[in-house]
């Protein structure tokens, strides 16, 4: 609930402050005094846009502050999503400063109106004649009922399921439409695993195949030039090798002469001896190596197909290729397990659908035990605030497909005056009647659904007299449950007050300021003396007042 209201060098008001009563709250005034101002300062608390035009000087910066007690709003949770500081003890802030600069923190930290909107939609329900009320709401009439069915507990239990249903079907949706377009992928990945099946990739192959090939492409020159070297070194009549032994042996003859020749001699021989089996090894080679036009064409068929697949998934190795099979395979392998996916997916949101359906039925019947009734004490209400032939209608329409609160739209049907045609709430001119029913609605859940702090502007509007105690009254007893604001022009509402204000002007030297004080019991039987006849109110208006107050 709403604590206090702190405002400085807002419109006409220079500084003021005001603490809210548990119960009601009434404030009252001269007309023109400025009440309708401090409900323009609580918008700015809720997140409405500000204008340096309301600065009471424009020198100076326009600061606005509540404090409220959240401590049994649940709004921890809000609080830890937004990334905001909790406490059960909540200060909102907005500040304008001259250049027209307009800031909002929440218990200190900068916040976004966004935020602010959101946060005070849970703390303050503003009611001023020509808003655009939550009764109007579909969805807000829907709430009304649910609370009158004491639907809670079955209406959270649908909706926590229905959340399930819904990413269930969403799921079920998507699988679909990859099952759709599943026939033709899996020709695709056939078509390409085709190939690489076909191709029977061996990790490394490529580099052999690359060296296999110039062999046979070069075997003539290969088999020439080897040949020949075999030859020279061993074979020919003045062979390489012959003439190396003989120097071999001339430098062993003289080898004990000189200690350094022991060490050259035994280097020689390694010499000699490796070009022996590198021309064993050139004979071997020279002798294997044969001209294959056959093997030829093979091998190079072989490269052709491989550096096509390269070429095709633009890559440059086997070992690349090789890892694009194993992901085709696997694509191919996920998309097989779609239909049974599908299928089991589909069994569990028909028993889903068919446990939703049920618990839909239950609501909808709930909600339609308890319309008579309601409408009756909607009507009966308002007869007694001199509305004897207004007509209240709940109309339940049955949708197709089942939606977040079941299978209902609620549309509440009004008329105001006797024959009148039963209309939308929205679309009824706004107006005292319009008032008057929100007000009776309100007071008739108020026990069964967590509105916030109410807060209501002139809805005494064209009453007086008995209709208007009775308002009070509905007013004095929906305090009990909630904490309320009323802002009247009436006297019988004012009397029914936990706390009154009064909102004054006051002349300064240089320009005229809105007070507000509190009012005790002689303050209070003045100012509803003064509301019941002029001011100064008569003996007979104070001692009218004094009966009010008697009865509140």
């Amino acid at each position: 609930m709403i604590q206090s209201l702190q405002i400085r060098n807002y419109a006409i008001i220079e500084e003021l402050s005001i603490h809210f009563s548990e119960g009601l709250t009434i404030i009252t005034g001269e007309t023109g005094a400025g009440k309708s101002i401090l409900l323009g300062a609580l918008g700015l608390i809720m997140g409405r846009r500000a204008d340096i035009k309301s600065l009471y000087n424009l020198e100076n910066k326009c600061t606005i502050e509540a404090q409220f007690d959240v401590s049994m709003y649940q709004l921890r949770e809000f609080f830890e999503a937004q990334d905001l500081d909790y406490d059960d003890h909540l200060v909102i802030r907005r500040e304008i400063t001259p250049s027209g600069k307009s800031r909002a923190f929440v218990n200190d930290t900068p916040t976004t109106l966004g935020v602010l909107q959101e946060l005070s939609s849970s703390l303050i329900d503003l009611h001023q004649q020509f808003d655009n009320l939550d009764i109007h709401k579909v969805s807000f009439q829907l709430r009304l009922l649910d609370a009158l069915a004491e639907n809670r507990p079955l209406l959270q239990a649908y909706q926590t399921e229905y959340r399930q249903y819904q990413q269930r079907r969403k799921r079920l949706e998507d699988l679909k439409a990859r099952n759709e377009s599943a026939s033709k992928e899996v020709d695709f990945l056939t078509f390409q695993l085709e190939e690489f099946n076909t191709a029977e990739l061996v990790d490394g192959e490529q580099e052999e195949l690359e060296e296999e090939l110039r062999r046979l492409t070069n075997a003539e020159d290969i088999k020439r030039v080897l040949a020949g070297a075999f030859q020279q070194l061993s074979e020919s009549e003045v062979s390489t090798i012959s003439q190396l032994e003989e120097i071999l042996q001339a430098v062993k003859s003289i080898k004990s002469f000189d200690s350094r020749l022991e060490s050259m001699h035994s280097r020689f021989d390694g010499i000699v001896e490796e070009l022996r089996d590198l021309s064993q090894e050139f004979e071997t080679i020279a002798e294997e190596t044969e001209h294959d036009p056959e093997r030829t064409m093979e091998v190079q068929e072989r490269l052709d197909m491989i550096y096509r697949l390269q070429s095709k998934h633009q890559v440059a190795s086997i070992k690349e290729l090789l890892a694009i099979q194993e992901e085709l395979q696997q694509q191919l392998d996920s998309i097989g397990d779609l239909s049974k996916e599908i299928e089991s997916l589909e069994r569990a949101t028909a028993e889903q659908q068919a446990e939703l359906r049920e618990k839909a039925e239950e609501l909808s019947i709930r909600r339609h035990g308890v319309v008579g009734g309601f409408e009756n004490k909607v009507e009966a209400m308002l007869a007694q605030l001199s509305m004897a032939h207004a007509k209240m209608k709940v109309d339940i329409n049955r949708l197709e497909a089942l939606g977040p609160t079941g299978y209902d739209e609620v549309n509440f049907l009004f008329a105001a005056n006797k024959g009148g045609r039963l209309q939308l709430i929205k679309d009824v001119a706004s107006g005292g009647e319009l008032s008057r029913l929100t007000l009776v609605v309100k007071s008739l859940v108020a026990s069964a659904i967590p509105l916030p702090t109410l807060i209501f502007d002139e809805i005494d509007t064209g009453i007086s007299g008995d209709v208007a105690l009775k308002m009070g009254n509905i007013l004095r007893e929906l305090s009990s449950e909630h904490q309320v604001v009323s802002i009247t022009h009436s006297p019988q509402i004012a009397s029914k007050a936990n706390a009154h204000y009064f909102v004054y002007k006051k002349e300064k030297e240089d320009r005229t300021v809105t007070e507000v004080r509190q009012l005790e019991m002689d303050g209070r039987v003045y100012a509803i003396a003064t509301m019941l006849s002029q001011d100064p109110p008569s003996e007979s208006a104070i001692s009218n007042a004094k009966e009010l107050l008697k009865h509140t």
